[in-house]
């Protein structure tokens, strides 16, 4: 494939075509090499995976390795303080989002029971009530508020909260040590010491539940005696991680585009039984889970290109969301788009196992939002709402929005 783009060194970040289409750099490289070589900070020469097709073959393949070892995986990104790795170092126990089959499949099938399409359709009502008496606290206050402090964190952290059996009154240490552990640009000796606390607090959680079992998935996985508290407490991580973190951010970055979208908005809100599709329309328009990292364990051919063994493979979900290829007029949202077969989960093994939950919390988040704040708008100009750009997990620092 003729290269018409200039490779990379580093990968573009800067959000110059707006707060939710992909870098304009980014865009121009998915349309003329799909798979492109990049150039990292560090020197190795690794590959950016953009194009929808490229993507979701990729991360069906499992020769693409999802194991983030320091000395395996190049970021694309200044990282201060890394160490040079000089011997391979194991997954954090219990990650299984970071390990390959089987060690991936031994830990994520003890959770497939939790997260059944059924038990979570048993949980719809419950979640509904969560999002009711937030938007009673919402309706209280004084506008303008900040949208994320006061209902997009709240929402899913409850509901985390109370499915794993985490005490919501520690919501406030939990919540900063992940935020802290989510930022790009730190040193490793603070990611890693907000990955320290996370992890005390939740081993002595996992402690407790295992001398005495509530009904709770924590308590579930803490029967399991092959499981070891290291293990266990990695799994705890990263489910409360995931189950908070990003549903948060869709649910305050979705209402923030869709202020910016008032003719969608008003069609939404006149139209309730679009919110499904609406759902996914704004995860693949969004994809706030943008950045993964997979490292090739042989050569494979992707794209018309030949990816070396032990190349560092940078994937880009929103980029692939934003393919012109799969989606008809990509840069727009369009809430009639059947939008099903987005990257935004994932796709293959590592499919997120949460994605019902996330939709369930977001569809009673959004239909809430609409329902009781017909006239919500934005407080301040959509030029000053902070983007976080710099984390790993793409949203909103604040969303100061009024209803009067």
């Amino acid at each position: 494939m003729s290269q018409t783009v200039a490779i990379p060194h580093g990968l573009p970040v800067d959000r110059d075509a707006g707060p939710f289409n992909p870098p304009r750099a980014i865009t121009r490289l998915r349309d003329a090499r799909p798979v492109s070589p990049i150039v990292m900070p560090d020197g190795h020469q690794g590959w950016l995976v953009t194009g929808y097709d490229a993507v979701r073959q990729l991360m069906a393949d499992t020769r693409f390795s999802s194991r983030l070892d320091l000395d395996l995986i190049h970021v694309p990104f200044e990282t201060p303080g890394m160490p040079v790795a000089t011997e391979p170092s194991p997954p954090m126990p219990g990650l299984f989002i970071a390990m390959d089959p089987p060690d991936h499949g031994r830990l994520r099938k003890r959770l497939i029971s939790a997260f059944t399409v059924k038990r979570m359709k048993q949980l719809e009502e419950h979640i509904g009530e969560i999002a009711e008496r937030q938007l009673d606290h919402l309706a209280q206050l004084t506008p303008p508020v900040d949208l994320v402090k006061e209902f997009a964190l709240p929402v899913p952290s409850l509901v985390i909260c109370e499915l794993l059996g985490v005490p919501y009154d520690d919501r406030e240490t939990f919540q900063a040590n992940s935020a802290q552990f989510l930022v790009k640009d730190q040193t490793l000796e603070e990611k890693m010491g907000a990955l320290v606390a996370l992890n005390t607090f939740l081993a002595g959680l996992v402690m407790a539940k295992r001398a005495e079992p509530v009904d709770d998935i924590l308590s579930d996985l803490a029967s399991q005696h092959d499981l070891t508290i290291e293990e266990l407490t990695g799994v705890a991580f990263l489910l409360l991680l995931a189950g908070h973190e990003t549903t948060a951010n869709m649910l305050a970055l979705g209402t923030f585009a869709l202020l910016e979208n008032p003719e969608q908005l008003a069609e939404l809100r006149a139209h309730s039984e679009l919110l499904p599709d609406a759902t996914e329309e704004l995860l693949r328009y969004l994809s706030i889970g943008d950045i993964f990292y997979r490292y090739a364990t042989e050569d494979i051919e992707l794209g018309g290109e030949t990816i070396g063994k032990g190349s560092t493979v940078v994937v880009s979900l929103l980029a692939a969301n934003h393919d012109p290829k799969r989606f008809d007029n990509p840069d727009t949202l369009d809430i009639h788009r059947k939008a099903r077969g987005h990257l935004s989960f994932g796709h293959g093994v590592h499919q997120c196992l949460g994605q019902q939950l996330a939709r369930i919390e977001m569809r009673a988040g959004f239909e809430g939002l609409l329902r009781r704040f017909p006239t919500m708008r934005l407080a301040v100009s959509a030029s000053e709402v902070k983007l976080k750009t710099d984390m790993n997990i793409y949203g909103v620092h604040a969303l100061l929005v009024t209803w009067v």
